[in-house]
């Protein structure tokens, strides 16, 4: 196991514990102790943990993992999820995209239809112009889309979180508050059917929360891990969400109180 795959594997249990023991460890990845106890220190200087006399905990409501380390999670059910969000989309619209590794496998999944289609209609894509609108303020996907001429690409300003390389601040709320979207495709760190949609940081809940007032649509989509759980900061209550998308991991009991909330559920 080489060292990146060691260090995932420690986050992700500290992502569902909340704490990290080194014997326990030691023994889940089969390596010694002494390895696990230079990765924890490794890791607690980049700051993704605290160090504590025997392991690491983390800080937090719902700890927040960069998202170079959570691409790999559910990646499944998150290509699944992503491939019916780019069905619900019309050719011509304009569409959000918030950061995310899931609003991520949306845009590969909204480049690749896109090009499917323009290719079976036979028209150039220069001639036709551009078949999709993409507004993100995250960075990976634009790096991603900025590349694809079917699709006309708007990136907020802003300033970018290392985390999730998604665009804060008031350059980013300045760009949303002047354009108009059809449709939204919200990633979320937890759905709460009390609180709603939620994020693990304050600055992107806020940039988040604007992409949903802009839209006349509100798609959030999501892996059911997330589902039934908090995070720090509230993006919008579930009655601002027309369609949760998630795995059919979903439990009846969570299923059924967003759906008495008012969302409508579609597993897939």
């Amino acid at each position: 196991m080489s060292k990146h795959e060691r260090w995932n594997a420690l986050l992700e249990l500290l992502a569902s514990a909340g704490k990290v023991e080194v014997e326990e460890a030691a023994a889940t990845l089969d390596v010694s102790a002494a390895t696990i106890r230079r990765d924890l220190d490794e890791l607690a200087e980049q700051r993704l943990l605290v160090r504590t006399r025997g392991g690491a905990v983390a800080h937090g409501v719902s700890y927040e993992l960069p998202l170079r380390y959570k691409s790999g999670r559910h990646a499944a059910e998150k290509a699944r999820i992503a491939a019916a969000a780019a069905e619900l989309i019309a050719p011509g619209e304009v569409v959000g995209l918030n950061g995310g590794t899931t609003t991520t496998e949306v845009a590969r999944a909204l480049a690749l239809r896109f090009a499917g289609e323009r290719a079976e209609s036979g028209t150039p894509t220069a001639a036709s112009g551009p078949a999709l609108t993409v507004v993100t303020n995250a960075l990976n996907i634009a790096a991603e889309l900025a590349v694809r001429p079917q699709i006309k690409l708007v990136t907020t300003g802003g300033v970018a979180r290392p985390q999730t390389y998604e665009l804060v601040g008031p350059l980013a709320a300045g760009v949303l508050g002047e354009v108009a979207l059809d449709t939204v495709v919200l990633g979320v760190d937890g759905i709460d059917p009390e609180f709603g949609a939620m994020a693990h940081q304050e600055e992107e809940a806020g940039i988040s929360r604007l992409f949903a007032e802009r839209a006349s649509r509100v798609v959030v989509v999501t892996d059911a891990s997330k589902l039934g759980r908090r995070a720090f900061a509230r993006i919008c209550g579930l009655d601002r969400v027309d369609l949760l998308l998630t795995d059919t991991a979903i439990d009846a009991g969570t299923a059924d109180r967003l759906s008495e909330a008012g969302v409508r559920v579609l597993t897939v």
